[in-house]
């Protein structure tokens, strides 16, 4: 399964790491986690809170059981963060593909205009007047996980594969 919510990223990985110390080891509802999300980083909203216990399921780090949440007891080492991200994200793959065929550096916008055909076409439909706005954000937000996690780089503001 691939997972399309991505936090903002944050200044490091260190976050990262924090935050899966937020999620319990015993089972927690989903609003637990969220509370102690909230409890114990800088993270300001419950949608944050949300939006990062999914990404933590994407890379690894957390997961859902019948009876709750719970943090993984993998460490969140930059290779394994890439592994995962790479398998689990929505969109990575075709991202670092972009990237890696691209004869210069891409600016966000240009890797949009690359990655629009893979948008789901549902998506279209959920979010008619918003839905390039929203995708063209969440472009920008994965290629700068991908340059936080060594997958990228940046060049004069514009993005190239790692």
């Amino acid at each position: 399964m691939q997972f399309k919510l991505v936090p903002e990223p944050p200044e490091n990985l260190d976050f990262v790491a924090d935050a899966q110390r937020a999620v319990p080891l015993v089972p927690g509802s989903e609003d637990d986690c969220c509370a102690r999300m909230l409890d114990r980083t800088d993270l300001t909203s419950r949608d944050e809170a949300r939006t990062w216990l999914t990404f933590l399921r994407a890379l690894g780090l957390a997961e859902e059981q019948s009876s709750g949440f719970t943090r993984t007891r993998e460490d969140p080492d930059p290779k394994f963060l890439r592994e995962q991200f790479r398998e689990n994200v929505f969109g990575v793959p075709a991202l670092l593909a972009i990237l890696a065929d691209a004869e210069r550096p891409l600016s966000a916008e240009e890797a949009f205009e690359e990655f629009e055909s893979e948008v789901p076409t549902w998506e279209h439909h959920k979010n008619p007047s918003s839905w390039q706005q929203i995708w063209g954000e969440r472009v920008k937000c994965l290629l700068d996980w991908a340059v936080l996690l060594g997958l990228a780089g940046r060049v004069d503001g514009e993005y190239v594969v790692e």
